[in-house]
């Protein structure tokens, strides 16, 4: 079994709020389309720190966490982004991780999203008995 990779759509949500206000251009929202690892063992949208920089992204927190090597450290977490996977999207905050690092997709996105890994067919998307649109337990 291997990586599941998937490209991920990220757009800094204060540009779009911006604009939406009627402040600057459609244009001018910053955004990119990366690839991304699908990782189970995260628990949130992690983003190189060249990425967050590209985004315009605030530095908002730092937080504590444990890299699957067994070290722990503080990163920071920057935010708000839109993150679109396929047609799902969500606003979120996001780990930055060290400049050259893949960007992971988390179990909070997954889950918020309602998308699920298929290891096997290496593929993240929505879940078979909800294919149009996030199903959540409440």
């Amino acid at each position: 079994m291997g990586e599941i990779v998937v490209d991920i759509e990220l757009e800094n949500r204060l540009d779009r709020g911006l604009f939406e206000r009627g402040f600057g251009l459609e244009s001018e929202i910053r955004g990119a389309t990366i690839p991304a690892i699908a990782d189970t063992g995260a628990s949130m949208l992690a983003l190189p720190e060249e990425v967050v920089e590209h985004l315009g992204l605030q530095n908002l927190d730092t937080i504590s966490t444990t890299y699957a090597d067994g070290r722990s450290g503080q990163l920071s977490i920057a935010g708000t982004v839109t993150i679109r996977i396929g047609q799902r999207r969500m606003d979120t905050e996001c780990i930055v991780l060290p400049r050259g690092t893949d960007a992971l997709v988390g179990q909070i996105v997954m889950e918020r999203m309602d998308l699920v890994a298929d290891c096997v067919g290496q593929t993240l998307g929505p879940r078979p008995e909800s294919p149009d649109r996030p199903l959540l337990r409440v």
